[in-house]
């Protein structure tokens, strides 16, 4: 069982949040019972490309948080070029979802961190050589006796920080949170038309929630076939039950509008074509161009603050002193 040395700072409210209105999607919350030492602890690991085999992918590679979270490619590029077979999903909010992974296979923010580092086709490193690398640079030895009390670092608690500041990455104070806090004015007539449409034509049955989304599993392709262009298999993967097949987590629409392109393939460049595809294969609606446009309005008033602060300064590799080289004398 892990050893936290130092105090958690605890987010909690007195009494249970009120709502101005009540609807099938709720504000985003700040985090809660956060242990600040192991966020900073995480962000640098985070932001550290040497968790992975060639010194140059990171965390944040994949999941840049001044691009939503995402990468903005289809699929994802790893170790020695190499393109996934999957869309990156966001990691903002990521903490507000039922399970990590399009398939679900990590069941939370600490099982997922793990993955990417040993995956072959990703980072390309081992959970053994990541731990001599972090073991191997002074600064980190130190934090990470400081975070955990212990002289030795361990896989599982280098996941657990990254996990930490993953926690953090929560993207508040959206106009349309604004207007379910009871700001009139927040949203226009066109964006309340487009989210009363989302109601309407049942999009709400699978994107509500804080995230809007996230919270559960569902068929790609249900009045109409879904033509991928990966071979990813969906929850089947995970199960192994034929009917979980090409059933995937439904992804959270926060900040939707910055984390093109969309659908598990990426497949989708555009909102206007997500939406069209969604509305067709999902629901069997073919939406007129005015509310597409309506739906997409609506769409774009979910992206909330970003993640903001300074980059972090990473442990150097060694502890000596640089000396200055001495030129040859003329």
């Amino acid at each position: 069982m892990l050893k936290f040395a130092l105090t958690a700072l605890v987010f909690t409210a007195t009494a249970a949040p009120l709502f101005a209105r009540s609807e099938p999607i709720q504000p985003i919350r700040p985090p809660q019972n956060i242990n600040l030492g192991m966020v900073e602890l995480g962000k640098k690991l985070y932001f550290d490309p040497r968790l992975s085999k060639s010194g140059f992918i990171s965390c944040n590679s994949c999941h840049n948080l001044s691009r939503g979270g995402s990468d903005n490619l289809p699929t994802s590029i790893g170790d020695q070029w190499q393109r996934g077979p999957i869309n990156a999903p966001t990691v903002l909010n990521s903490s507000l979802n039922v399970a990590q992974f399009w398939d679900g296979r990590a069941a939370d923010l600490q099982e997922q961190a793990g993955g990417p580092i040993a995956n072959p086709g990703e980072m390309a490193f081992t959970h053994t050589l990541a731990i001599d690398v972090l073991e191997s640079i002074p600064g980190y030895v130190r934090e990470f006796k400081q975070v955990f009390g212990t002289s030795t670092i361990a896989i599982d608690q280098v996941t657990a920080a990254i996990a930490e500041f993953e926690k953090t990455l929560v993207t508040p104070n959206a106009r349309f949170d604004q207007w379910l806090l009871g700001k009139d004015d927040a949203l226009n007539e066109t964006e309340l038309a487009g989210y009363q449409l989302f109601k309407a034509s049942g999009c709400i049955a699978c994107h509500n929630g804080e995230a809007v989304g996230g919270n559960s599993f569902q068929k790609m392709g249900i009045v109409e076939p879904y033509h991928a262009t990966s071979a990813a298999e969906g929850r089947s993967a995970v199960t192994g039950k034929d009917a979980d097949r090409f059933s995937f987590k439904v992804p959270t629409l926060r900040n939707v509008e910055m984390t093109y392109p969309y659908f598990h393939d990426g497949a989708a460049d555009t909102l206007p074509e997500a939406v069209d595809i969604m509305g067709r294969l999902q629901l069997g609606k073919q939406f007129t161009p005015e509310e597409n446009a309506q739906i997409v309005a609506f769409l774009k008033t979910l992206t909330g603050d970003q993640p903001s602060f300074l980059l972090p300064i990473l442990p150097p590799s060694s502890d000596a002193t640089p000396r200055p080289i001495p030129f040859p004398e003329e």
